[in-house]
């Protein structure tokens, strides 16, 4: 079987795909780690939500990890454009979104003994915050 995304058939590495339109000088693995935790967070947040429909005394952590989803989904799209970039936009947002894991991160942690959807997605909320300061430290050394 054989697409158009690569040669011989293979799919194109996204690195690949975005360096065309890539900022002089950004770490393209930091990059690609940030998109990949950010769209893991998303998954780990919407379905820490889903578990917890119908359990009493969880509309503080649904409220949080539907925050999260949503801005776990803005920076990946965000990430994606890098043509578009404009570093202190960027740094601004990456600033939002590790506030929101962070607070997504704590509130999950309070459960996660009690469920195991809020342990992964604490778990997922940090992975994403370390990505965000992965990030933010490799464009500041590029200005």
């Amino acid at each position: 079987m054989t697409n158009n995304n690569g040669e011989g058939g293979l799919p194109m590495d996204m690195r690949m795909m975005m360096a065309d339109s890539m900022v002089e000088g950004m770490d393209m693995e930091a990059m690609q780690n940030l998109v990949e935790a950010a769209a893991a967070c998303e998954q780990a947040c919407t379905m820490c939500v889903s578990s917890m429909m119908g359990m009493d005394g969880m509309e503080t952590c649904s409220a949080r990890c539907m925050n999260c989803a949503d801005m776990s989904n803005t920076m990946m799209r965000m990430m994606m454009r890098p043509a578009g970039m404009e570093m202190d936009a960027m740094m601004a947002a990456m600033q939002a979104c590790m506030m929101m894991a962070k607070a997504c991160s704590a509130e999950c942690s309070m459960h996660a003994d009690m469920n195991d959807h809020c342990r992964m997605c604490a778990r997922a909320c940090d992975e994403l915050v370390a990505a965000c300061e992965d990030m933010m430290a490799s464009m500041r050394q590029m200005s």
